[in-house]
């Protein structure tokens, strides 16, 4: 009778050196964003918002200086100790939810929005969905401009991973901090140790950025508007300075629009790829961009789908292009620019960058069209990418699995059938968590399309596209900027979830609603 009171009074110092740790783990996460959150500051400056300090002061600097503050005050009084799994999972979900509360703040201040819609934005942008709260955007404020951008950008790799660059040199607690974080991370690593795959991944983000950033003003953008939207396609996240979008450069009639939008379309692709490919093609392996079985789906959905929308739109339309202004082209050259149209929307949505040159719900896009891009927007893009969805990888496994359960049925019982890609065995539990993943998906697409039909006037269509967008972190959905904004409250808590658990890949958002894990 005295083994429970013996167990008890051991488990307290352990519990209270398990919650040292996590505060101190989640205080140094904090501390980071603390510090990225007052260098709108200096853009503020840059651009003639000092006039109007006091804003900037409440919106930022205290916000930014009472954060490091306090993570410091906390950190010093915590203890460090390796962390399991669940505290990583733990540590990683609370991190992206106080770093949305207290990156909204400039968005209550300088915009003067409500606070959810504020906490909806930041959390849209930290993971890289894109789905907006906002309007009159060509002329905000360009600090508010430059936030959205920076926290898509934080959010393209993980906010874990640039934590483990700067405040860890590797260990346990980084290899968990990284595998808890998701899907950005947990792909094949190009080189051992978690600090190293790190610095690998984060040397290419910033390349693809500045390459991104030259070209564009090459192209006739300006530098603030190359820099921003260079850090929210590479991070396919799909924030833009415009209402329009990326339409803004054919309507303000920019001499190389069509160029400029296809620099988007190459660097959405980038994003979209899984950046260990990019570090074997830069090692001199050009075939795997062709020679493992993800990348070969990636490039099949890509093509079919292009092929797919673009013949319907010619059945539905014909061939006639209207171009900016009363441009109106006809032959090849209007076949050419419905191929670069529907080859843009396409790669948007299957990378889940979210960039628009025309209105996916409009009616240039057929029903047919529709339909398909709600398919992309659950695969998304390729495994170790800063694309959301359920990942092409995962989608290439099931398929084989149906081929296995098929060919089994034909096979003698002393058959051994095991699944593999790319030569490599794929072990029974990872067909399980894979499994369950989806399952979890269907799950939340269905909960979340019937909590927006139940709390508004949406049609079935529009309410499931809004939860699709949401979960696989993409954006653009049938739902009007106007009308998500006009939404129940309830709804966008709902989304926001959504945003937050289709980053995270469902599972360390779950657990820590579990009973045990507090135990």
């Amino acid at each position: 009778m005295s083994y429970p009171r013996i167990r008890k009074q051991s488990m307290k110092p352990y519990n209270q050196k398990r919650v040292s740790s996590i505060s101190f783990y989640l205080s140094t996460v904090l501390l980071i964003g603390g510090v990225l959150l007052l260098v709108p500051v200096i853009i503020g400056m840059m651009y003639g918002e000092g006039q109007d300090m006091g804003k900037l002061l409440w919106a930022y600097i205290l916000p930014g200086l009472g954060t490091v503050v306090l993570c410091i005050m906390v950190r010093s009084l915590c203890s460090t100790r390796s962390l399991s799994l669940k505290d990583s999972m733990f540590v990683c979900t609370l991190s992206w939810v106080l770093l949305t509360v207290i990156g909204g703040i400039p968005f209550v201040v300088i915009l003067d929005v409500g606070y959810l819609d504020a906490c909806f934005e930041t959390m849209s942008g930290f993971t890289t969905t894109g789905i907006t709260m906002l309007t009159g955007l060509d002329t905000m404020p360009r600090s508010i401009l430059f936030w959205r951008a920076l926290i898509q950008w934080l959010g393209g790799l993980g906010i874990l991973s640039m934590f483990v660059l700067i405040g860890l040199k590797g260990g346990a607690a980084a290899n968990r901090l990284f595998m808890a974080e998701g899907h950005k991370i947990a792909a094949q690593k190009p080189t051992p140790g978690m600090f190293h795959t790190a610095r690998i991944l984060w040397n290419m983000y910033i390349l693809f950025t500045v390459a991104q950033i030259v070209i564009l003003m090459i192209l006739g953008l300006g530098f603030f508007d190359a820099m921003t939207h260079a850090f929210t396609t590479i991070s396919t996240g799909g924030y833009s300075m415009y209402d329009r979008s990326i339409a803004q450069y054919q309507w303000a009639g920019y001499a190389h629009a069509h160029l400029i939008e296809c620099t988007f379309m190459l660097f959405m692709l980038f994003g979209g790829i899984s950046f260990f490919i990019h570090y074997r093609f830069w090692t001199g392996r050009i075939k795997s961009l062709w020679d493992n079985t993800e990348m070969r789906y990636f490039w099949g959905i890509l093509f079919g789908s292009v092929l797919l929308v673009f013949l319907s739109y010619l059945k539905s339309h014909g061939v006639s292009y209207e171009g900016a202004g009363s441009n109106v082209y006809t032959g090849s050259r209007a076949v050419l620019l419905h191929l670069k149209d529907v080859g843009f929307q396409v790669i948007a949505i299957l990378t889940t960058t979210g960039y628009a040159t025309r209105d996916i719900g409009s009616a240039y896009f057929t029903a047919v069209a529709k339909q398909v891009f709600l398919v992309l927007m659950v695969i998304g893009g390729c495994a170790g990418s800063t694309g959301g969805g359920f990942k092409v990888v995962r989608v290439a496994i099931l398929t084989k699995l149906i081929g296995n359960r098929i060919y089994r049925l034909n096979a003698s019982r002393l058959t051994r059938t095991p699944l593999t890609v790319d030569k490599h065995l794929v072990e029974d539990e990872e067909i399980k968590r894979i499994s369950a993943i989806f399952f979890m998906w269907m799950l939340l697409l269905l909960v979340g399309g019937g909590i927006t039909a139940f709390f508004s006037d949406l049609t079935g269509w529009q309410s499931f596209s809004g939860m699709f967008s949401a979960l696989g972190n993409i954006g653009p959905c049938y739902i009007s900027v106007d009308q998500m904004i006009g939404l129940h409250p309830v709804v966008k808590l709902t989304y926001i979830i959504g945003m937050l658990a289709g980053r995270l890949e469902i599972i360390p958002v779950l657990i820590i609603f579990t009973k045990r894990f507090f135990k």
